[in-house]
């Protein structure tokens, strides 16, 4: 940390997701620094074990941390996330190097802990962005998309969640690095494949499966692959999946928010442009794309709102 002393005061948010090692201030005059790196995985699979993940934590937090500058007498609270999802049950080992270091952290400048969720961390960040923050002082709708999620919330205030509708399989940021992977791209894959898409033509138009709250989407993989098989570009595999990925977001959002609420879209998946263009309408709220994928910038911002409300 750096020794400098401003008379701004800050919160300090800590993500350490099965993706990507982050972490963020953001200020009491309404900044934000974010600062994260991807975990490493290798080329041709799709994730790490989450023994490695913590690893690999372990070994990028403090070239991460360092980037933030800040100093430690501007921090007034620290915040990490614990977990997933603010759900019984809800557990992953690789946020265990992120509250060891909150923790400590907490402990040696004398600092209060908040804990959060990785999907309220989401949430948090999108609001941040978006700069509404009248969300959080009433009900509304969220779609979470990313790499392990597909839910469509309903919010209640941040430690009210409940779920609307959600993937019956696997996630959408599931299909989207799964084909990226079977086509040859890096993982994760979406802006990959998104550049890709642009490129392509839709091939077909994706039959969109919703029944009694649950979207089916490891079919859309099978298509895939069946399409490459067959000999169909690869531009045009990546369009028919960004197509599938947007209409079946869309399709829960219309079936599934009776009240007609304010929806907000978090999460990597929502920082593509086509599905982000598809989606757009009044009482829609996106965060801007470098905070819509994993990152402390929410768990720091609600931090900040708990601390100092």
């Amino acid at each position: 940390m750096s020794a400098a002393v401003s008379n701004v005061s800050a919160a300090l948010g800590i993500d350490t997701s099965n993706y990507t090692t982050s972490a963020a201030v953001v200020r009491t005059d309404g900044s934000c620094r974010s600062e994260k790196r991807l975990l490493p995985v290798p080329e041709g699979t799709t994730g790490l074990r989450q023994s490695d993940a913590v690893f690999a934590h372990v070994k990028q937090f403090s070239e991460v941390f360092s980037r933030l500058d800040i100093s430690k007498e501007d921090v007034r609270a620290i915040g990490v996330s614990t977990r997933p999802r603010n759900v019984d049950g809800s557990y992953m080992p690789c946020f265990i190097y992120g509250i060891s270091v909150a923790e400590t952290l907490s402990s040696a400048l004398a600092v209060p802990l908040y804990v959060f969720s990785h999907q309220q961390g989401h949430i948090g960040a999108a609001i941040l962005s978006c700069g509404e923050e009248s969300l959080l002082e009433r009900p509304f709708m969220c779609f979470h998309a990313s790499g392990g999620t597909t839910e469509f919330l309903r919010v209640d205030g941040i430690e009210r969640i409940s779920v609307a509708a959600c993937t019956g399989d696997i996630s959408v940021g599931q299909l989207i690095d799964r084909v990226g992977v079977m086509l040859g791209m890096p993982f994760p894959s979406g802006p990959y494949l998104e550049d890709l898409a642009e490129k392509g033509d839709l091939p077909e138009k994706p039959a969109i499966r919703v029944k009694d709250g649950h979207c089916s989407l490891s079919g859309f993989e099978n298509k895939a692959k069946n399409m490459l098989e067959k000999g169909v570009l690869p531009e045009n595999i990546a369009r028919y999946t960004i197509e599938t990925v947007s209409l079946t977001v869309k399709r829960l959002c219309e079936e599934y928010n009776p009240e007609k609420l304010p929806i907000l879209f978090v999460g990597g998946v929502m920082s593509n442009k086509r599905i982000r263009s598809v989606l757009s309408g009044d009482g829609r709220f996106f965060a801007e794309p470098r905070f819509s994928s994993d990152n402390a910038a929410g768990i720091a911002y609600l931090a900040m709102k708990k601390h100092f409300r």
